[in-house]
């Protein structure tokens, strides 16, 4: 068993590892709380895009310290643990026929809503007044339907990025 296999099954030390999680989730968090909360205090373009900027590069320095706290074992435990979640909950690789169906006509659609609204925005209803619950809309089922879609969907996007792909139809 390789050393990078062991200490990525031994976490670090306890108090270690609570703390680095400590400051990588607050690390996370205060960009998030503190950006919205500067542009609503009414302050200041400036001294908004200051607050805002010392937010986030406060956050990456405190994201750098949560791994140095951690060590090498407890950033490859929480790694792991992050990205076998991930995993675990994403698509499927292999789906039905009724649902890669279902998938791909969510797909098209959110992809031909935002392709064509422009130049029918005027005949949708509060469009043109309101058009962010549509963006929102769109994005919402252009994500979803990446799920529904299943795992292999994006070996199939990815092929078109690559030259030398060739397509193979089964039965043929």
């Amino acid at each position: 068993m390789s050393d990078t296999a062991n200490t990525m099954d031994r976490p670090a030390a306890g108090w270690r590892l609570k703390l680095g999680v400590v400051l990588f989730s607050v690390s996370i968090i205060m960009p998030v709380i503190g950006v919205p909360l500067a542009t609503t205090l009414g302050l200041s373009a400036a001294v908004t895009t200051s607050i805002s900027g010392g937010l986030l590069v406060a956050a990456e320095i405190m994201g750098l310290v949560a791994v140095a706290v951690m060590g090498k074992s407890g950033y490859l435990y929480i790694k792991k643990r992050f990205f076998g979640f991930l995993k675990a909950s994403g698509p499927p690789d292999e789906v039905s026929s009724r649902r890669y169906t279902i998938g791909l006509a969510m797909f098209c659609t959110a992809l031909l809503f935002g392709w064509v609204s422009i130049y029918i925005g005027k005949w949708i209803p509060g469009f043109t007044t309101n058009p962010l619950p549509y963006a929102i809309g769109g994005d919402i089922l252009l994500l979803s339907s990446l799920f529904v879609l299943g795992g292999n969907f994006w070996d199939k996007v990815r092929s078109l990025f690559v030259h030398s792909a060739k397509v193979q139809f089964d039965g043929q």
